[in-house]
């Protein structure tokens, strides 16, 4: 294999979160430099979230955090500090490529805008990853993930037809985000290559990720109708749900699209008398009876291991899944044999497991070179490497206090 297939791409990364450093982080598994800017007066969101390794809080011990941060260079830079602004103006010079995901004016107020930019350096690139964009009359709100989760229509669909809706643990709509950002970047790059001039990307969070939910807005265009929560149910599907197995909190995953499937799985479970009743003999009449029907099922999956159940299913043609956990995860042979864990030394944390890219190129390298950086752990080497500051300079603005 040849070098890695972004090397040499140069990345200012001002986003913070998930919905930006995700997406740049794609890009430096591929080669990119990324110089991630941070600061201790307004810390990253997700440098304070749950878990902490060895249940330690501290700004450098999220797991979260952590894990979409790798091959990253952190610089510890306060912006509200008119100092700290020129030296963010010197890496604007330095870098191919602008990231940020602040609400709409922000960057503008620190002199830091598109217009600004081009001024600086005439063929720079600029994505940014607003919530809901930067135009339109709530493009000022500010929201997170959680909140766009909502907002997007996500949480209305996940939760049981009986109860309130629940949303995601996480910000779904921020692991959506990433790869509409890492696209528009490689598509600027090539445009830029091919014209030798600058682009500025408008990216709203809001409208990639409503594109995941086409099928109920379609329902709703052709027929008016608002779906909602169905709890694990399928509307073309039964059985659709997720069924006990033994064990202590072991579940497994069953799937049936078609009568054909619906044989099959009749067979793997030995055809008890209830599978041959006419309400069951399609998928229409099981639908209608779809509450006994999972009552039945879980009377027989609780007596198997779920890996059993799954193996067996999946030997018949059925789609089938353990509810894996994530010590399940770690174990799994196919993650093991695809060397998707990685295991790295961080600073603080000790050895840790890192998510190796999920795609890899034939010709090009790609890797985890480094695990996350501790909060500003870089901020020296980018002052001296990369942009070149005599250690006179370097120590003068060290003693102003603007790196922090």
């Amino acid at each position: 294999m040849s070098n890695q297939a972004l090397e040499g791409i140069k990345i200012l990364d001002l986003s913070w979160a998930i919905a930006g450093p995700l997406g740049t982080t794609y890009l430096a598994n591929h080669g990119a430099t990324v110089v991630r800017i941070e600061s201790q007066t307004k810390v990253d969101l997700l440098r304070v979230s749950f878990p902490y390794a060895n249940n330690v809080p501290g700004l450098n011990r999220s797991a979260n955090f952590a894990s979409v941060n790798t091959n990253k260079y952190s610089m510890a830079l306060d912006l509200d500090y008119p100092l700290g602004i020129e030296v963010a103006r010197k890496l604007v010079t330095w870098a191919d490529v602008v990231v940020e995901n602040f609400r709409p004016g922000k960057l503008e107020e620190w002199g830091l805008g598109y217009e600004d930019l081009v001024k600086l350096k005439a063929d720079i690139i600029m994505v940014r990853a607003g919530i809901l964009g930067q135009t339109g009359p709530q493009a000022g709100h500010v929201a997170t993930g959680h909140d766009l989760q909502a907002y997007a229509g996500f949480a209305h669909f996940i939760g049981w037809t009986d109860r309130s809706p629940v949303g995601t643990q996480m910000a779904y709509t921020d692991f959506i985000t990433p790869w509409y950002l890492t696209i528009a970047i490689l598509a600027s790059l090539d445009y830029r290559r091919r014209t030798g001039r600058s682009l500025y990307v408008d990216l709203s969070q809001l409208e990639a990720s409503v594109q995941f939910l086409i099928p109920p807005i379609l329902d709703f265009v052709a027929n008016g109708r608002v779906e909602g929560a169905m709890g694990n149910r399928c509307s073309y599907a039964v059985p659709h749900g997720a069924y006990r197995c033994r064990g202590d909190d072991r579940w497994c995953a069953i799937a049936i699209f078609n009568d054909k499937e619906w044989r099959a799985f009749c067979r793997v479970i030995g055809e008890p008398e209830w599978t041959g009743e006419p309400k069951f003999n399609s998928l229409l009449s099981r639908k209608e009876n779809e509450d006994e029907l999972d009552l039945l099922i879980e009377q027989w999956t609780v007596n198997y291991p779920a890996e059993e159940l799954v193996e067996k299913m999946q030997a018949a043609g059925i789609a089938a899944s353990i509810v894996a956990t994530g010590s399940d995860l770690h174990e799994d042979p196919q993650l093991g044999y695809r060397h998707h864990f990685v295991m790295m030394e961080h600073a603080e944390m000790g050895k840790m497991a890192y998510d190796n890219p999920s795609f890899r190129l034939s010709k090009t390298l790609c890797r985890l070179r480094t695990p996350a950086p501790c909060l500003g752990e870089h901020t020296e080497y980018v002052c001296r490497e990369i942009l070149e500051m005599s250690d006179e300079e370097f120590l003068d603005l060290h003693s102003r206090g603007i790196f922090r």
